[in-house]
């Protein structure tokens, strides 16, 4: 089992990389699309947000999004081409500020037996249920996975910086 503490430490350090690999994005910029196979930076920081809003719901907490605006940003959606259907960017970096503090004041508050708690969560198909702990560690690594994908985007959006 990991533990509140460890899963808080997961939870700010991603956090944090996402916080840098965004800073300075406009919404125009957050809609480039890579020249290959993929999503731009606004589906992905979406992406990101609509799996905290997981999290949100397996601890039963407000979410933030509607089902409509998670279904845009859930994975095997269709890419984001000219940003009609895409929520401001703004609005999804203030989200995951806000999930994140959620999210923290939920593990800080956490007792071992409420990471214990066995679920399904929202949207992912699961033979059967998992502790909290469990889904919330593969969801946090889910969000590690992406980080890199926001750092090759935010190249392409002109900054060339190295930001980790």
């Amino acid at each position: 089992m990991i533990d509140a503490a460890s899963l808080t430490m997961i939870l700010d350090r991603n956090f944090g990389i996402i916080q840098r690999q965004i800073k300075d994005i406009t919404h125009e910029q957050s809609l480039i699309q890579p020249p290959f196979r993929g999503n731009c930076m606004n589906w992905v920081l979406g992406h990101l947000v609509m799996s905290r809003e997981r999290i949100l719901i397996m601890t039963n907490q407000p979410t933030l999004w509607t089902e409509e605006q998670r279904q845009r940003y859930e994975r095997n959606s269709e890419p984001i081409v000219d940003g009609k259907d895409a929520l401001p960017f703004e609005k999804i970096a203030a989200d995951l500020v806000t999930s994140q503090e959620r999210i923290q004041t939920w593990l800080k508050n956490a007792k071992p037996e409420d990471l214990d708690v066995k679920i399904i969560p929202h949207g992912i198909p699961a033979p059967e249920p998992d502790p909290i702990w469990d889904w919330m560690e593969f969801l946090l690594w889910h969000e590690a996975y992406h980080l890199g994908n926001l750092e090759m985007l935010r190249q392409l959006t002109g900054m060339n910086d190295k930001v980790i």
